[in-house]
């Protein structure tokens, strides 16, 4: 899932980065937030407003019309035949596992790579979580090590696989749908950074058995506060998600399951509404300071060609049959540490997604890895570093970015 920040944070304020030993520079150029939503929300202010005063008069703050409104627009948006609103991203994970009948008793693959929620969920579900490696230029789940994970002692157990769409970029699933067939697993798709991004063409949402999105402020789609998504074009798994989201509930007050309370409020779906007539312009924005970053960085001769870094930086890239969404734009960097001390010190943003991998986390040490588990991951966690991306961000602001880095390394 998506990356998870502290509360009032939401990716603007830069945290503080470890000791470093490169010694302090004069501060000649000017700040870069990692992100700053208000240069998105300027423009839509009084459109939000109005949106968020209808749910004020017609009364309907839990579910109600506000969100069924945005269900289905959403479900058009993604071409699914259901998306049913959730109040989060990782209660979206927990609700489509559980909707698929992935409880007690099954296994589930999935990364240790990505945030807390992606392995979190499924314990919460009852199942046993399992990690496989990720692949060193994508950072998503590897389909060979997915298939060394099933052909190993524990791979009678799987019922399914999760691929997390990290960064903005889907997983292999002309892969991932060749091992979901020939294996019989359900694919759960985690979906919380990906929204807009598509494989050979399919939108994510649309490409497993049931997705889960994440509108967390900092998404691509964001709310003004949590709330998530699941998407299916199962009719039995979207009838039985709508039930679980309200107390396990069909009739009111007839309770068929043990559910939870995690429903849209009409708020979030207010505001949610609104922004999907935007996305698709975001988003195309984001690939363009994307692309702009690939320029400036091979301008300026820092770019090597990977998949592990040297000297200078590896920049992301996007696969062959993948459209990229661009949530985070993530670098590789032998100094890490130090060029993002370097980077704080002159008021750039950057954060590191993700610091630890999932197996090596004290909350997950029950599932009984080890370090050198999984190399790549541990490689990533160690070398990744994000830089401010949004679609407002202009590009002296980028320039500055670079120019910084550029000293770093000189």
């Amino acid at each position: 899932m998506g990356p998870g920040e502290p509360a009032g944070c939401y990716d603007i304020c830069v945290s503080k980065p470890a000791e470093s030993s490169v010694p302090s520079v004069p501060l000649t150029s000017q700040p870069v937030p990692m992100l700053d939503l208000k240069r998105q929300y300027q423009p839509l202010h009084q459109e939000l407003l109005a949106a968020l005063g209808h749910v004020l008069e017609t009364q309907q703050f839990i579910l109600g019309e506000p969100a069924a409104a945005f269900e289905r627009v959403a479900a058009a948006e993604l071409r699914v035949s259901h998306a049913i609103g959730c109040s989060s991203g990782t209660d979206a994970l927990w609700l489509a596992m559980a909707a698929a009948d992935i409880g007690h008793g099954a296994a589930v693959v999935t990364t240790p790579f990505s945030f807390f929620a992606s392995v979190s969920s499924i314990l919460r579900a009852g199942a046993t979580a399992l990690l496989a490696d990720i692949d060193q230029a994508t950072f998503n789940l590897d389909p060979k090590a997915v298939t060394a994970v099933l052909d190993g002692p524990k791979g009678s157990a799987v019922k399914a696989v999760l691929p997390v769409h990290l960064y903005g970029q889907t997983a292999d699933f002309t892969a991932f749908g060749k091992i979901g067939r020939e294996r019989g697993l359900k694919l759960i798709e985690d979906a919380a950074q990906a929204w807009g991004a598509t494989w050979q063409g399919v939108p994510a949402g649309g490409l497993g058995d049931a997705a889960a999105f994440s509108f967390y402020p900092t998404k691509n789609m964001s709310a003004a506060g949590d709330a998530g998504m699941v998407t299916t074009n199962n009719d039995e798994v979207a009838e039985r998600a709508r039930m679980l989201r309200q107390h396990g509930m069909r009739r009111r007050y007839y309770h068929d399951e043990l559910g939870w309370n995690t429903r849209l409020d009409g708020f979030q779906a207010a505001v949610l509404s609104v922004k999907l007539k935007y996305i698709a312009g975001w988003n195309a924005a984001r690939r363009t300071v994307a692309e702009r970053y690939d320029q400036l960085f091979r301008v300026a001769g820092l770019a090597e060609a990977g998949p592990y870094p040297e000297k200078g930086i590896v920049l992301p890239r996007e696969v062959a049959g993948s459209r990229h969404v661009w949530h985070q734009y993530v670098i590789r960097s032998a100094r890490r540490d130090d060029l993002r001390a370097f980077l704080a010190e002159r008021k750039i943003g950057s954060e590191i997604y993700y610091p630890v991998p999932l197996h090596l986390q004290d909350a997950l040490k029950p599932l009984g890895y080890k370090e050198g588990d999984f190399p790549e991951a541990e490689r990533a966690t160690r070398e990744v570093l994000a830089l401010p991306i949004f679609p407002e961000i202009r590009e002296d602001e980028q320039q500055t970015v670079v120019d910084a880095i550029a000293a770093f390394l000189s």
